[in-house]
């Protein structure tokens, strides 16, 4: 044997080792193709079920929603009434009201300060019968 062919014998098993690795490394990316394939067709199998309960969860949402939007309208109706009274009761009974107030505490104002001279003229007269009996 020559030096030329025991160098193709050596090039000849390093590319058998290398066919070999490159086999085992494809038999495992076979491997895990086939259980990322499995995976995906379980995935796909599971989510059927979870579509269709979102959609009823949604179906019940909207019904929902639609029960909210009756209810806020009619909470509109009632605060747009509420409104509506509360300016009648201040254009009719607020201005009397607000007169009648007034005239309540002018009245008890001025009777206070009516009270309030008549005790002075009253304390004047009492000094000044103090003061002419001694």
């Amino acid at each position: 044997m020559s030096a030329g062919q025991i160098a193709a014998l050596v090039a000849a098993g390093a590319f058998v080792l290398l066919v070999l690795f490159l086999v085992i490394a494809l038999v495992k990316l076979g491997r895990t193709l086939d259980e990322a394939t499995i995976a995906i067709r379980k995935t796909h199998e599971n989510t059927d079920p979870l579509l269709h309960g979102a959609s009823d969860t949604i179906t019940h949402v909207n019904t929902q929603l639609e029960r909210v939007d009756g209810i806020t309208s009619n909470v509109q109706t009632v605060s747009g009434n509420a409104s509506a009274l509360s300016s009648v009761f201040t254009a009719t009974l607020g201005g009397p009201l607000v007169k009648t107030a007034a005239l309540s505490y002018g009245m008890s104002k001025a009777i206070k300060a009516r009270r309030a001279a008549k005790a002075e003229d009253g304390k004047h007269t009492l000094r000044r019968g103090r003061k002419s009996k001694r």
